[in-house]
């Protein structure tokens, strides 16, 4: 596998040769940053934990180099961060059993640079390689512009590939923005209450970030508690964490299906839905 970026890495926990751990790959995520992965893909994580015939895969496209920083870190050069952030997300992998985990080492302008060709061509080369049935990846209507670039240029780059590459299905999860808003009947919703001390150790490896100044694990396993308890007005709890997600299969699919159309229909089915009941109920 040929990448780009001549800084990037692929870290294969258990020293199994790069073709062999795409090979084997089942479940696939597409982050921005070092953490998302595990604050966004926790299902297939946890699909695959313990098992030999499911895989999970990370890509990281950016190096992480910008990362706010405070505490130990906070006179940590950007190389400092590049360094320390890439070894925090080999620990995740590590600890998770991922079956890889893809390092691309981009910034994060040539990310969001429509015109940088080479994110999509090794995205496609990683998907190409590795035909995991699954992928989870930012959703549209995310805040932060490179989960925004990132999904755009994931979308991109399944729509170049031959049809025999693509995943039976693709996924826009929660990091910074939540789903509350879609419709709960178009919500997908991944029961991930498994395994809770596995969940808190991939999030509590990036020390960098969380002693940064962000609680990004308390926060991440508090969304998935109140996903999974305010998931049901008129019933009782069925899970106690849960992702949500939406579901961007079609788009790989239809090449003319605009992503912000789109992701603009979510919204605006979910106006109708706030609308008719308060027109039916005033």
């Amino acid at each position: 596998m040929k990448l780009n970026n001549t800084e990037a890495e692929i870290f294969v926990p258990d020293a199994s040769p790069v073709p062999d751990a795409a090979d084997r790959t089942t479940h696939m995520a597409i982050s921005s940053h070092q953490d998302d992965i595990e604050i966004m893909a926790y299902d297939g994580i946890l699909q695959c934990f313990g098992r030999d015939d499911r895989w999970f895969f990370g890509v990281v496209t950016t190096n992480g180099s910008g990362s706010p920083r405070d505490a130990l870190y906070a006179d940590y050069t950007d190389e400092d961060m590049r360094r320390v952030r890439r070894h925090e997300q080999k620990k995740a992998a590590f600890v998770g059993e991922y079956s890889a985990v893809a390092l691309l080492d981009y910034e994060s302008s040539q990310v969001k640079d429509p015109a940088n060709s080479d994110v999509v061509e090794d995205i496609k080369t990683l998907v190409k390689a590795a035909k995991p049935h699954t992928i989870y990846v930012h959703n549209p209507a995310d805040k932060h512009d490179t989960h925004v670039a990132t999904v755009l240029r994931t979308i991109k780059a399944l729509r170049e590939l031959p049809e025999d590459c693509h995943p039976e299905r693709l996924y826009g999860c929660e990091v910074w923005r939540v789903l509350d808003w879609v419709n709960d009947d178009e919500k997908v919703i991944f029961d991930v209450a498994g395994h809770p001390n596995l969940a808190a150790s991939l999030l509590g490896v990036h020390d960098s970030q969380i002693c940064g100044g962000v609680r990004y694990d308390l926060a991440t396993v508090g969304r998935r508690m109140a996903n999974a308890t305010f998931a049901e007005s008129h019933g009782t709890d069925e899970t106690t964490s849960s992702i949500y997600a939406i579901d961007l299969t079609p788009l790989i699919g239809d090449c003319s299906m605009d992503v912000g159309a789109f992701t603009r229909a979510y919204i605006d089915r979910f106006s109708r839905d706030v609308s008719q009941k308060i027109n039916r109920l005033q």
